[in-house]
């Protein structure tokens, strides 16, 4: 029915500290509008329980990974990511999201979309919001999917099979550049920052220019509302000089502080999405945050200066825990160019079946 009345295959997983629901892209309506209309009705949005849909009533668990074969000849699938609103109707395509991106293998092979071997399996995924590939590594014991394995990541209790996920072409994603703004640095409301583009558009800056010491928890974080208010300023501005235009009413940029670590790692983070903060960091803006402290004269350079001569895995420190993140970047020449990047996550099959949306408000009370 034009209305899904009678339901729709969804699978709900666990990707990387994230979770959403992933769907076919021949399930849903093709058009964008019909389509964003029914994943807003089965998510619960608008309402900040989302008592009435499959949201978790976070932006973390307000997710959606749309999924179908790729005619693209170095994929295997299309992965569109949908960002959808809590408490307002929204829906937006601008950005990658790593976390769920830890998903599309698995459910890909467990679809049917791409042959599993034994052993492990290869998933090419185009991510279609970036038009770059990623390739996920899923461990396929006996040519199944299995999610028992011993990799822990912060943010997530138990432990899981690891998945690789090697990123190529992300330089740019949503910028069209890995500088944006042309410059390693710039000055932003009289703040120091560093704008980057590999995945994910990033504006780096140190804590410290917040008077902050970069290790507070989300918690304080959350209830200094001058400090939201002061990181809204410097992203909108940001995001204009980056190219992106008005920002108001995006999710990016993400603005990132930096500090130098506390336990262990090579250095501190505290994300803001997009002014809310993170209970950890994103995949990609980690990914992003390593690449741009990697470059001489950027922000937070000094910080990478003093990790191991030729360190490509760095250990980011969050509020919750450690991310590890692969990065090479060769800055010998002019604008510098990614080698390398990539991360390792798990993911988790949650539910599959029949999702029922919110009835269409012509079609009954909301």
């Amino acid at each position: 029915m034009s209305d899904h009345e009678d339901g729709v295959r969804v699978t709900m997983m666990r990707g990387g500290t994230s979770r959403g629901l992933y769907v076919e892209a021949s399930d849903l309506p093709a058009d964008p509008a019909a389509r964003d209309d029914l994943l807003l009705r089965l998510m619960g949005t608008p309402d900040p329980r989302q008592i009435d849909g499959l949201g978790g009533a976070t932006s973390l668990t307000s997710k959606v990974a749309v999924v179908g074969p790729s005619a693209h000849p170095d994929a295997d699938v299309d992965y569109l990511f949908l960002q959808l609103g809590v408490d307002e109707p929204t829906v937006s395509d601008q950005q990658n999201c790593g976390n769920i991106l830890a998903g599309v293998g698995p459910f890909a092979i467990g679809r049917g979309l791409v042959a599993a071997t034994d052993g492990t399996t290869d998933v090419r995924i185009r991510m279609v919001n970036s038009d770059s590939t990623a390739v996920a590594t899923v461990a396929t014991p006996g040519g199944r999917v299995t999610f028992a394995g011993d990799v822990a990541i912060a943010g997530v209790p138990c432990t899981a099979a690891g998945i690789t996920l090697a990123f190529a072409d992300t330089e740019g994603s949503a910028t069209g550049a890995l500088l944006p703004t042309g410059r390693v640095r710039d000055t932003v409301d009289g703040v120091e920052v560093t704008c980057v583009d590999n995945g994910m558009p990033v504006v780096l800056a140190l804590a410290a220019a917040f008077d902050l010491t970069g290790h507070e928890s989300h918690e304080d974080l959350a209830a200094d509302t001058a400090l939201a208010a002061r990181i809204d300023g410097l992203r909108t501005k940001a995001g204009a000089l980056m190219g992106l235009g008005d920002v108001t009413a995006s999710s990016v940029p993400k603005t990132v502080l930096l500090a130098p670590p506390a336990d262990g790692g090579h250095v501190a983070t505290r994300s803001f999405i997009p002014v809310r903060p993170h209970t950890a960091v994103g995949v990609l803006a980690a990914v992003s945050v390593v690449t741009g402290m990697l470059l001489p004269g950027a922000v937070g350079h000094e910080i990478a200066q003093t990790w191991p001569a030729g360190a490509t895995r760095i250990d980011v420190e969050h509020p919750t825990g450690h991310f590890l993140v692969d990065v090479a970047v060769d800055t010998s020449v002019s604008p510098p160019r990614v080698v390398r990047s990539g991360v390792v996550r798990t993911a988790r099959t949650l539910m599959d079946g029949v999702a029922f949306p919110r009835p269409a408000p012509d079609h009954g009370e909301v």
